[in-house]
């Protein structure tokens, strides 16, 4: 079996964020969509689970991080090149994503991140494939 991830992020308007990530060129498979939740596709084996906050906290035992002050994950998600990453940022600023650093360009990789209207950290990269080296999957 090919192994699937899914994050899980708590938003506190599904709609709102629904449609910022339509505006960055996201789709989402309506197979795992309701009013309450839906699943943001990334990659082929790669997702984004959107929970409405009460939703999300359906599944814990402790309380939702305020991630209005706190961090416990940064998103990276790899683009085809540099000039893909400075548009998908640029975009995401346009629609009230905070910018939280600059660029940063090491050479083979060059990434950049935004912070989503629900406090999230998404960090958008670039990596020349040439660079990374095989790792078997045992």
């Amino acid at each position: 079996m090919t192994k699937m991830m899914f994050v899980n992020l708590p938003v506190q308007s599904l709609k709102r964020s629904v449609d910022f990530y339509t505006e960055l060129g996201f789709k989402f498979n309506p197979q795992f969509t309701n009013e309450v939740s839906t699943c943001m596709i990334v990659g082929e084996f790669n997702f984004i689970m959107l929970l409405e906050q009460p939703f999300f906290a359906s599944f814990i035992d402790k309380p939702i991080a305020p991630t209005n002050k706190t961090v416990s994950a940064i998103t990276a998600i790899t683009y085809d090149s540099e000039a893909e990453v400075r548009a998908v940022c640029e975009k995401a600023f346009e629609l009230g994503a905070r910018r939280y650093k600059e660029p940063e360009d090491h050479g083979f990789m060059f990434g950049w991140g935004f912070e989503d209207l629900d406090g999230h950290i998404i960090e958008p990269f670039y990596m020349n494939q040439e660079h990374v080296i095989p790792v078997e999957n045992n």
